[in-house]
């Protein structure tokens, strides 16, 4: 990934907090192959994790949108806010594990969801690193991922 890239996408997300009323500093906290997370510090940053978050997951929408070109199909950017995404994708981390521990133990397919696609890739990943199988059921964006063991 380009520093032009990175250094716009930082760029942008200082601008917009700053139209926001929230001058935030964005930092570049962890780069890889896939793409890089951007975590927003500074004062009056927790007026994004109002609500679960939601401001958050619409700030990272727009970044999403703005930079898909540039950043293609495999690369992404996660925008996090206070270590607020890096807690819940912790949070479900664990709780794909320990759904897949109990599938093994009942024997039961255990159900988690509904999740948007990013959460469904997390508990996919998780599963899979833990030797587990999973699969994404439903319609529409939000689906349930039914996790299982091999």
């Amino acid at each position: 990934m380009s520093a032009e890239v990175k250094d716009r996408v930082v760029a942008f997300l200082e601008e917009i907090t700053r139209a926001m009323g929230v001058p935030l500093a964005a930092t570049v906290t962890e780069e890889n192959e896939s793409g890089y997370r951007v975590d927003l510090t500074g004062e009056g940053g927790e007026i994004l994790l109002w609500q679960r978050g939601e401001p958050l997951k619409a700030l990272q929408h727009i970044v999403s949108t703005a930079f898909r070109r540039q950043l293609g199909e495999e690369r992404r950017v996660l925008v996090d806010c206070q270590h607020f995404r890096r807690d819940k994708d912790t949070e479900l981390r664990q709780m794909a594990s320990f759904l897949l521990e109990k599938a093994r133990r009942t024997g039961q397919p255990q159900e988690i969801g509904p999740l948007n696609s990013y959460e469904r890739r997390l508990v996919h990943l998780a599963v899979a690193e833990a030797g587990g199988s999973s699969e994404s059921v439903g319609d529409a964006a939000v689906k349930t991922v039914i996790i299982s063991a091999k």
